[in-house]
């Protein structure tokens, strides 16, 4: 079960854009039920390390869903991305320990969603999830507006990516 509330951040501690950081490139085969498939590479030294290729399969919701996770060879995924509609998402991720323990992803989109910025952090449960109050710097939740979500941005259109945009 993955359960995560998604933020817009306005001045990010520098200290973020310090922690590790991965180089993310996603597609989707279908958005309901999500099926997406993912290159993601570690920065190492300013440069990416050899990359892991996954399946993951996403059950629909809004806060909390279910998830599952497959390794791919990269020639699979290479296969299954000619097969994904829409746009494909690249963004680095900066993974951030929060004072309380809890691990903030900060996603800097770049290509078409250069200018995006979305902060997610993932919960034991509900309940927690609820009654999480966030870092001041991250000032709107979006964890609600289906707009936010990835599945969704792959099927954006230039025009409805500039509204967006236009609006953070």
């Amino acid at each position: 079960m993955e359960i995560e509330r998604k933020f817009i951040p306005s001045n990010i501690p520098a200290e973020v854009f310090d922690s590790p950081c991965v180089l993310l490139e996603q597609a989707y085969i279908q958005t309901s039920p999500v099926i997406r498939v993912r290159k993601k590479a570690t920065i190492e030294k300013n440069l990416p390390a050899n990359p892991n290729f996954i399946l993951t399969v996403k059950s629909s919701g809004m806060m909390a869903r279910q998830e599952f996770e497959l390794p791919l060879l990269q020639k699979e995924y290479e296969e299954l991305l000619q097969k994904a509609s829409g746009n494909v998402i690249t963004k680095r991720r900066y993974l951030h320990k929060l004072p309380d323990g809890y691990l903030l992803e900060l996603d800097v989109f770049e290509g078409i969603f250069k200018g995006l910025i979305i902060a997610e952090i993932e919960f034991p449960d509900e309940e927690t999830a609820k009654k999480y109050t966030p870092p001041t710097y991250l000032v709107e939740e979006v964890t609600f507006d289906h707009r936010f979500h990835n599945s969704n941005l792959s099927k954006m259109s230039v025009e409805e990516i500039h509204t967006l945009l236009g609006i953070l």
